[in-house]
C-alpha cells in the first residue's frame, strides 16, 4: 500500500503547491517512512503512535539537526497524517502533540550595500552572464523567495508600471515593485533570451530552452559570488534578506517589507527589526561621542 503518492497529488492538484515544495513535503515523509521501516509497505502507518514520533525526532536530533529542521519535518509528518485521517480512515495524528526541540533564535545574515553592489557589478555581456545578472538584480530588488523567481513567466514582468506578479507559498498572489537596474537588466536578458528556440515561458530558461532548476540557480549564484571577490556561502535567501533589512533601514515601514515579501503574518517580518536596530547601534557607537567606552 501506498499513501504517499496519493497525498503528494492532492497536495498539487488540490492545495495547489508549488513543485519545490511539494519535493520537500515528500522528502521530510521518506524520512519519517525510513525510520518506521515502512518505505516499501505503508499498510502498517497507522500503527505509529506519538511514542514512535518522539523516537524519530529524538534519533534525528542526536544527528545534530536543528530545531529548525524538526520542526519543519514535524509540520510535513502531521499535514501528511491529517490528510490520512480525513481521507483514508485512520484513526489519530501521533504528532499532533509533539513539540520539536527549541534551537537557539539566529538572525538572518544580511549583505552590505556596497557587498550587494560588489556582486551585481558583473561586467560580462554574454548570455548566460546577462541572464545570471538579471536573476541576481531580480531577487535583491524585488525580494523573492527561489521557488517564486524560478516560477516566473514573461507575462509576469511588467516594464511600463515596474512590478511583477509573484505566485508565493499557498499559491497566493501577489504585486511586488522592481527596480530599474533589475527591469535594464531582464530586458538585457530577453534580447539573449530570443536566440533560444523554445515555447516556453518561463522568464529565465537555460541554452536547451528549459525552465532553470533551483539547483542551477544556487550553483551560479555561488559561482558569481566567488568570482566577484564574495564568500561562497551566497544563496537566494541571502539577496531576499538583504532587500529585506535595506529597505527597511532606508524606509523604516515594517507593514510594506511584510507585503513586498509575501509573509503572512507581520511577526515573521519582525526579525528584520532587530538587523535594523544592530545597524543603528553600530552607527550610535561610531557617531555618539559618549557611546565609546574608555
Amino acid at each position: 500500500m501506498n499513501y504517499l503518492q496519493p497525498y503528494l497529488d492532492y497536495l498539487k492538484f488540490e492545495r495547489g503547491l508549488s513543485t519545490l515544495t511539494i519535493e520537500n513535503y515528500q522528502r521530510d515523509i521518506l524520512q519519517m517512512l525510513a525510520l518506521a521501516n515502512l518505505q516499501e509497505d505503508q499498510s502498517k502507518l497507522n500503527s505509529i503512535t506519538a511514542s514512535h514520533i518522539r523516537l524519530f525526532i529524538g534519533k534525528l536530533h542526536s544527528q545534530k539537526l536543528s530545531g529548525k529542521s524538526l520542526a519543519r519535518m514535524l509540520s510535513a509528518w502531521r499535514g501528511f497524517f491529517a490528510y490520512l485521517i480525513k481521507h483514508h480512515w485512520f484513526e489519530n495524528n501521533p504528532c499532533q502533540a509533539i513539540k520539536p526541540p527549541k534551537s537557539p533564535k539566529t538572525l538572518p545574515h544580511a549583505l552590505a550595500p556596497d557587498q550587494a553592489h560588489q556582486l551585481l557589478n558583473i561586467k560580462e555581456d554574454d548570455d548566460i552572464s546577462l541572464r545570471d545578472r538579471a536573476i541576481l538584480e531580480l531577487f535583491y530588488s524585488s525580494g523573492l523567495r527561489l521557488a517564486e523567481l524560478i516560477s516566473v513567466k514573461l507575462e509576469d514582468i511588467d516594464g511600463h508600471n515596474g512590478t511583477i506578479t509573484v505566485t508565493g507559498k499557498g499559491n497566493k498572489t501577489r504585486i511586488v515593485p522592481v527596480g530599474s537596474f533589475a527591469l535594464d537588466a531582464i530586458r538585457a536578458w530577453l534580447k539573449a533570451r530570443v536566440k533560444i528556440a523554445t515555447e516556453n515561458t518561463h522568464l529565465f530558461i537555460n541554452p536547451k530552452g528549459k525552465p532553470l532548476s533551483a539547483r542551477t540557480i544556487q550553483h551560479r549564484m555561488k559561482y558569481w559570488a566567488i568570482k566577484q571577490g564574495l564568500s561562497s556561502n551566497l544563496h537566494p535567501h541571502l539577496l531576499r534578506h538583504s532587500f529585506a533589512t535595506h529597505v527597511l533601514q532606508s524606509s523604516g515601514d515594517l507593514r510594506a517589507v511584510q507585503e513586498m515579501l509575501g509573509h503572512a503574518n507581520i511577526s515573521t517580518t519582525q526579525v528584520y527589526t532587530h538587523l535594523d536596530f544592530q545597524h543603528l547601534a553600530k552607527i550610535y557607537d561610531q557617531a555618539h561621542p559618549r557611546a565609546k567606552k574608555n
